[in-house]
């Protein structure tokens, strides 16, 4: 008979999964209380939140909401990081696993669907925000630049081609 406190950690976590773009289970066995508090820390910074769940809670919540192949991502205590944007998760959980070894992600979903740990780290070596919106800007913007110097190039190739031909004229009289 399930307790009223799984109950509620059941909903709970189908509420974030529900409410968020990017759920990523993490590996965290063998941290101490100072490298926890920091990677929470830099977690809540980057608008994330970050809870353990048990494990057969987690699948049950996984499995209700149609996600159940996610749960195969799960060995050992996992916690899950939640956030509406899907990318910065995946940076701050990266970074900080390159410091403290005992955090990696093992997987999560992604709007709905499974991502493995392979698709995550390709997921947080993507440059920020701010810099993709600049590199699409500036590729949508070099067919206007280079419209405009052939445009601008016209009429000062029309002044070189009648300078040409003005200069041809004086040498034809002064011959």
């Amino acid at each position: 008979m399930p307790t009223k406190e799984k109950i509620e950690a059941v909903a709970e976590m189908k509420e974030r999964l529900a409410n968020c773009q990017i759920a990523i289970a993490t590996k965290y066995v063998g941290m101490n209380v100072f490298q926890a508090t920091n990677l929470r820390t830099k977690l809540r910074e980057s608008g994330v939140e970050f809870k353990v769940y048990k494990n057969t809670l987690a699948r049950l919540a996984l499995r209700e909401m149609g996600m159940e192949k996610a749960a195969d991502f799960m060995e050992g205590p996992t916690a899950w990081a939640f956030s509406k944007d899907p990318v910065s998760p995946a940076k701050v959980l990266q970074d900080f696993g390159k410091e403290v070894p005992f955090v990696a992600m093992q997987g999560g979903v992604l709007e709905g669907q499974p991502v493995s740990a392979a698709q995550l780290e390709a997921l947080a070596s993507l440059p920020p925000r701010d810099v993709l919106i600049a590199q699409v800007v500036g590729t949508m913007a070099m067919p206007l630049r280079n419209a405009v110097g052939a445009l601008s190039a016209l009429p000062r190739n029309l002044v070189n081609a009648l300078d040409q031909i003005r200069k041809q004229k004086e040498e034809s009289q002064a011959a």
